[in-house]
């Protein structure tokens, strides 16, 4: 399908702000970027460079005042998730060096503290794909997906004694329970064709079967229609932006995802 997706931003600043930005959708084997439109009001110069983690990032130095950013893109991406029942577990000593890193607990995903706990919740499910699937379906059952949570960021381990979180919670969850089994597992933020409320979405993916598949415990099927903005070990690193300096959240925030009829 192609998706035409647009995140609008607004900010009041007191002084000169050096924002980092993580905004822009890069092409690769699960979508198609056509098109794609960055605007900063006022205009100012910026910096692009590629982190880590494969994330396209934009560095810059907001100037006093009023200042907005607004992007668009027209995005092909597969109408359906891959699913794989019966994918085999990978063994450590087998994955890539680069998935490696995935398998390490991390600032909002303490998988230390889960083995037991994981243990439990897959007894008896096939090592691999359908033990991941087991943890979303869980997770999905007994933590309260609520986009109006009155929490703040939470970590895995403050999600699962509250039951209840935003998107970006439930899947430091699935990655903790993941990692605890020794199943490499990433945070992914991105858009959601058709989701309610409209905004941001955040899911991960697990690593079995030589490959990445898409878990999303919020959803109650295997949703296709997503656009990927960033990839990394969990929410502190898949920031759509930050800034330095007085932190003000943004007075405005809009966030679309339209259906296209055939290409732009």
């Amino acid at each position: 399908m192609w998706l035409r997706t647009g995140c609008k931003l607004g900010f009041t600043l007191a002084s000169p702000t050096p924002f980092i930005l993580m905004l822009r959708p890069r092409s690769g084997a699960q979508q198609w970027v056509a098109r794609e439109s960055y605007t900063l009001t006022p205009s100012v110069p910026v910096l692009e460079f590629t982190d880590t983690y494969g994330n396209l990032c934009q560095r810059l130095v907001a100037p006093p005042g009023e200042f907005s950013i607004h992007t668009s893109a027209d995005v092909m991406t597969a109408d359906d998730i891959d699913v794989e029942p019966g994918a085999p577990f990978d063994s450590v000593q087998n994955l890539p060096d680069g998935v490696l890193t995935y398998l390490l607990p991390s600032r909002y995903c303490e998988s230390e503290q889960f083995s037991e706990m994981a243990s439990e919740i897959v007894a008896e499910v096939a090592p691999g794909y359908d033990q991941v699937s087991c943890i979303s379906d869980w997770i999905r059952r007994e933590v309260r997906f609520n986009p109006a949570t009155v929490y703040g960021q939470m970590t895995a381990v403050e999600v699962n004694q509250r039951r209840e979180g935003v998107c970006r919670d439930l899947a430091h969850l699935g990655i903790a329970l993941c990692r605890s089994l020794c199943i490499p597992a990433r945070m992914v933020v991105g858009y959601l064709h058709g989701l309610e409320p409209m905004d941001l979405h955040a899911w991960f993916e697990a690593y079995v079967g030589g490959r990445w598949y898409t878990f999303d415990a919020t959803q109650d099927a295997a949703r296709g229609g997503r656009v990927t903005l960033a990839y990394g070990h969990d929410a502190a690193d898949v920031a759509i932006f930050n800034q330095f300096g007085p932190v003000l959240a943004p007075h405005a925030m809009q966030v679309s995802v339209e259906l296209l009829e055939g290409p732009p």
